[in-house]
């Protein structure tokens, strides 16, 4: 079994991409999406958490995102904090997750597997991308944020052009290349990988 990581900016259309993969027959692990639920959910998090920030930082026993956001924002210190407790805990998830599969291909879709330097730890890498305009149209329709809000939240990730190189395979999902023969080649080639 191969270890896939499927990451591209906010906007590029990741999450659809990974639809469709799974539509394909392959697994897909969605990282954030397991990560929001473990921060909920682990003790070790949990208690981490509480015991760094105050009790504050969860209410009702579910995160209060909004809180640990504002706690961690100017603070590096506490970011790498928060990103060494949580990040290993989540990797261990997916490991569990991994041996359950039964599959050539598994993919794990992460935000930003190239800025963290996760992306090391996959067999190989495939990168959504898309046009800066395109990405900033998705933002705004999907969020329902303006034009400058779009773009400062894609200025705040890494460049297409700082992760393309990092990229075993690159997807372009522009709305006009169609995607199912892009994926077929892409799943062609990670399957040919030594």
């Amino acid at each position: 079994m191969k270890r896939i990581g499927l990451s591209g900016g906010i906007g590029s259309g990741k999450s659809y991409v990974a639809e469709i993969l799974e539509k394909m027959g392959f697994p897909v692990y969605y990282a954030d999406a397991r990560a929001k639920a473990l921060t909920d959910t682990h003790p070790h998090i949990i208690s981490e958490l509480i015991k760094r920030f105050g009790t504050t930082v969860y209410e009702d026993g579910v995160l209060n995102r909004k809180v640990l956001a504002s706690l961690i924002f100017d603070s590096e210190g506490d970011r790498m904090f928060v990103n060494n407790l949580i990040h290993p805990i989540v990797r261990t998830d997916f490991d569990v997750w991994c041996a359950k599969q039964h599959s050539p291909l598994v993919f794990n879709e992460a935000a930003i597997l190239f800025e963290t330097g996760a992306y090391r730890q996959f067999d190989a890498t495939v990168l959504v991308i898309a046009p800066l305009e395109t990405r900033i149209e998705r933002i705004m329709q999907r969020d329902r944020c303006t034009h400058e809000q779009a773009e400062a939240r894609i200025q705040s990730q890494w460049s297409d052009e700082q992760k393309m190189p990092l990229a075993t395979c690159i997807v372009m999902n522009d709305g006009t290349i169609p995607l199912l023969s892009q994926l077929e080649h892409v799943v062609t080639t990670l399957l040919n990988l030594s």
